[in-house]
């Protein structure tokens, strides 16, 4: 695949948009799955759940999320992204910051064995 789309062990990923100082992505989040807890050093996100339920770890909170509802996370706020539910999650993240490359991820936690 290209690096505008990406198939993970938990889901996907696919650029709508790439922008000087964003990026916008629609996520898939298989059910049972969950995204590496993580920072970003140089872009804040902000989620927007389209369908499904999403588990949201922002620092310290946890919320849970529906259609409609956003969620912020500050730059170099350690978050993750989970669904405990049976259908899949999919949401719309929008970036936002100096630099949105791939690579501005430090993963404190993986369920796959990718943790920096």
């Amino acid at each position: 695949m290209s690096e505008t789309s990406q198939d993970r062990p938990w889901g996907s990923w696919h650029v709508i948009e790439d922008g000087q100082g964003y990026k916008v992505k629609r996520i898939v989040v298989h059910p049972g799955k969950r995204l590496s807890l993580q920072t970003h050093k140089h872009r804040s996100e902000h989620w927007v759940v389209i369908f499904g339920i999403a588990t949201c770890t922002v620092g310290d909170d946890v919320v849970v999320a529906g259609p409609g509802e956003c969620i912020d996370v500050p730059l170099g706020a350690a978050h993750r992204l989970s669904n405990e539910h049976s259908e899949d999650l999919q949401i719309i993240e929008v970036q936002q910051g100096a630099y949105t490359g791939e690579d501005d991820i430090a993963r404190l936690e993986d369920d796959f064995g990718r943790a920096t």
